[in-house]
């Protein structure tokens, strides 16, 4: 199993590991390790994260696919599993060279994020090696049916929907506010995630918190946004009304989502990738049972709407969202909200949603 982050807080991939050892698989994740990577929580299967000489640019992509490639063709293996557009190409040749099966996970319309539309030399890079690989897929997963229909427009390949959806775990000794650090006499508004990047309503989140006195912000995660918006927050003295936290185990980072009252998912349509996300956070809120104001996206508007969860959000203008997100807050909706918020976890959960994953593994074994 591949992956080119630092396996510390990716669910989906630890989900497909956890799935792969039910099946009988002795399972081995390949990820790297970054300066600000943290240790990794023992698991059921063994972990492997690469030291390389670069963490980001050109030099980093070449790196990590080399090791990648020699790491993968060194080692005994009957199915190889690659997470993403950047580990596709050395699961590609590795498993034509060994003859094994591989599985590929598209975890959004990877060469339109705005990481790379804004930089189309590189875009056009990503997008050779899409051309080249994708149509030659057997099996193949994205996360939501709007991408796997842009998939099969330009590339002609039938990908199955497999959403990341979080296991259904009922929540024992939760701990309190005080205990995570949390203001007991102030509601929480969360806004959570591993990519807080550009374009996903944060910062108009933290401008938001300027006509908000009796709720904080908390930001829990990381992204590239992060040192903008904590320049915002001194800007604007929000200092008491804006809480930032690193990202952390999916386990810590769920129990101070329990804790918040209302959850952000805030993506913008400026781009292809971003108008079908789906995105993790709003199923991590769901699970948490709380509501939700979301953007006006296709499969966000979906579930938030048929589930009858939340809110969608009329405007980006930071005064009109305040606005939104206070009367959330004191809506006499707020228990329906949550109510109907737990009744769809027992529907949205990945014990339901990975038997596609369990049939495509079944299939290749038969």
């Amino acid at each position: 199993m591949s992956v080119i982050n630092d396996l510390s807080t990716d669910q989906r991939v630890h989900k497909h590991c956890v799935l792969l050892g039910q099946k009988g698989y002795d399972v081995l994740l390949i990820g790297r390790e970054t300066s600000t990577s943290v240790p990794l929580e023992v698991r059921n299967y063994s972990m492997y994260r690469m030291k390389l000489p670069f963490e980001k640019g050109p030099l980093f992509y070449a790196c990590y696919n080399i090791g990648l490639f020699y790491h993968l063709l060194l080692r005994k293996a009957d199915l190889f599993f690659s997470n993403d557009l950047d580990t596709l190409l050395p699961n590609f040749l590795v498993s034509k060279l060994r003859g094994k099966a591989l599985i590929y996970d598209s975890h959004e319309f990877f060469t339109e994020v705005p990481e790379l539309t804004s930089r189309p030399k590189v875009q056009n890079v990503w997008k050779a090696i899409e051309k080249r690989f994708l149509p030659k897929l057997k099996y193949a997963l994205t996360v939501n049916r709007s991408i796997a229909d842009l998939y099969k427009a330009a590339y002609g390949i039938e990908m199955k929907v497999l959403r990341n959806i979080p296991q259904l775990v009922e929540v024992t000794d939760q701990p309190t506010k005080a205990e995570l650090g949390l203001p007991l006499d102030k509601k929480v508004i969360i806004l959570q995630g591993s990519g807080i990047n550009m374009h996903r309503g944060a910062e108009e989140s933290v401008e938001a918190m300027r006509y908000i006195d009796d709720a904080v912000l908390l930001i829990l995660g990381s992204g590239d946004v992060i040192p903008q918006l904590k320049q915002l927050v001194m800007q604007y003295n929000l200092e008491n009304r804006v809480i930032f936290k690193p990202r952390m185990p999916y386990t810590k980072m769920m129990a101070h989502t329990h804790m918040a009252d209302l959850g952000l998912s805030l993506d913008k349509d400026t781009n292809i990738n971003y108008r079908f996300s789906l995105p993790n956070k709003l199923f991590d809120y769901i699970h948490a049972g709380i509501p939700v104001l979301g953007s006006d996206l296709v499969e966000v508007k979906r579930i938030i709407q048929d589930y009858g969860v939340g809110e969608i959000a009329v405007s980006f203008d930071p005064e009109k969202l305040a606005a939104q997100m206070q009367s959330m807050l004191t809506s006499p909706k707020m228990d329906e909200w949550k109510q109907n918020a737990l009744k769809a976890r027992t529907q949205l959960n990945w014990e339901t949603e990975t038997k596609v994953l369990s049939t495509m593994i079944d299939e290749l074994n038969a």
